[in-house]
């Protein structure tokens, strides 16, 4: 996977969740505002300070999130 240095995790930053280049912007509100059907257009227009490529990257890092998962750890 490729590195994402767009997204940040900062404690002091909304509250430690993953945001686009510590900005108070999160990956959970760009995925949220595509998958409510709003184009990577719209989102730039309504946040212009973003780019592009922190829109790709949020997806990136949403999608490689979802890819993990908890395996119990067996007992002696």
């Amino acid at each position: 996977m490729k590195t994402l240095e767009r997204i940040t995790i900062d404690p002091e930053v909304m509250g430690g969740k993953a945001c686009i280049r510590g900005l108070r912007v999160t990956v959970g509100t760009v995925v949220g505002l595509l998958a409510a059907g709003r184009s990577p257009a719209e989102i730039l227009g309504s946040y212009p300070y973003l780019e592009r490529e922190d829109i790709d990257q949020a997806l990136a890092y949403a999608a490689w999130r979802l890819e993990e998962h908890e395996a119990p750890l067996s007992t002696p």
